[in-house]
């Protein structure tokens, strides 16, 4: 069983980076992933004994297991993520049980609330207890600084503008709001933004970052969540700003943002400035196409459909990612990897193929 990634993979986030941004030709497979769900990591090192004599509680200790795990996978970064970046802004109900495969254990998937969130006027709005800056904890960035790999980097999330503001508000109390109140929303959607920029800039001030990862889903299958004159009024210039930090530093600025967003890809490649594009579903638009469409413009990353890794078997998922990188390689700047993130319901021998495949061509 264990046959699966014999072909050894070796780190190197500059390499990585001229690979997305100079377009160099590809001597090895580039793979990233937003994330994997943490059963996923476990099943992974417990496959593969990686974690062994290291003290998961211990904070540097776990560090250290990204380290192992993600260089083993064959990934050229892991990530640092102070967890009030993402988690102040929740707004859940409920945390059912999401359900694991054979080998993956379950994970707690939580909701949001899309009816109402904590501020739905501008009392609420002074009244919410905005983190500062100064509530990060960016102690995992000053241990990568002393002690990360030479030629391993690391990528943070960043720029969750809509996504915040729809926590914030609730998604349908702000779809209302954009009409009966477009200050209160302009006034949420720039605090949001204000603590973005201030993450963004603290997080390019270590060396060991690599890639400031926008994470914002703006969309569902049709089309997106709120108007592109929306979009473009409240949110891209975020995400401009975001790049425009990265690229000052020297970092690259990628995006994660779900949904068809075909109306607004012109903006998110030319506007905003992003080196590369991630989160690709084929019911939408299957990822050679969006390769065909903009792989000249940017880097094109991930796109293995996570349905179709759900349920294909081995051949069929051989054949998918050989097919991808023959359409996407020649353009440069393609990353194999998942159309979304290793989620705990993906069959794990399904991602070691996936990954295997794309070891083996190059082999």
């Amino acid at each position: 069983m264990n046959t699966l990634l014999e072909i050894p993979a070796t780190p190197d986030a500059g390499e990585l980076r001229e690979w997305i941004t100079a377009r160099k030709p590809a001597h090895r497979l580039f793979a990233v992933e937003l994330f994997q769900d943490y059963p996923v990591q476990e099943a992974v090192a417990a496959r593969y004994g990686l974690w062994e004599g290291l003290d998961l509680g211990d904070p540097v200790d776990a560090l250290r297991a990204q380290v192992r795990l993600q260089g083993f996978l064959g990934y050229d970064m892991i990530r640092i993520q102070p967890r009030v970046a993402m988690s102040f802004f929740r707004n859940t109900t409920e945390d059912p049980v999401g359900p694991g495969t054979t080998e993956v254990a379950p994970r707690i998937r939580s909701w949001q609330d899309e009816h109402k969130g904590p501020i739905d006027s501008w009392e609420t709005f002074e009244s919410f207890p905005w983190p500062k800056i100064e509530d990060f904890d960016f102690s995992g960035f000053e241990w990568a600084e002393r002690e990360l790999p030479e030629q391993m980097g690391v990528y943070t999330l960043t720029a969750h503008i809509l996504e915040h503001a729809t926590w914030l508000m609730g998604y349908e109390t702000l779809c209302y709001m954009l009409y009966d109140d477009p200050d209160l929303v302009e006034a949420v959607f720039n605090r949001v933004g204000e603590l973005s920029d201030a993450y963004s800039r603290a997080a390019c001030d270590f060396d060991c970052l690599t890639v400031l990862w926008g994470s914002d889903d703006m969309g569902f299958k049709g089309g997106t969540m709120i108007s592109a004159a929306a979009l473009r009024r409240f949110v891209l210039p975020w995400h401009a700003s975001s790049a425009r930090i990265a690229h000052e530093h020297g970092k690259m600025y990628w995006l994660h943002a779900c949904g068809n967003l075909e109306e607004i890809m012109a903006d998110i490649i030319d506007t905003v400035g992003v080196d590369a594009k991630h989160s690709f579903e084929d019911v939408i638009c299957p990822v050679e196409e969006v390769s065909r469409r903009y792989g000249d413009r940017t880097g094109v990353l991930g796109g293995v459909d996570v349905d179709f890794l759900c349920r294909a078997d081995e051949a069929a998922i051989r054949r998918r990612v050989r097919g991808i990188l023959d359409e996407c390689l020649p353009r440069g700047g393609y990353c194999l990897g998942t159309g979304n993130s290793v989620t705990n319901y993906i069959p794990l021998e399904n991602y070691l193929i996936m990954l295997d495949e794309g070891r083996r061509y190059f082999a």
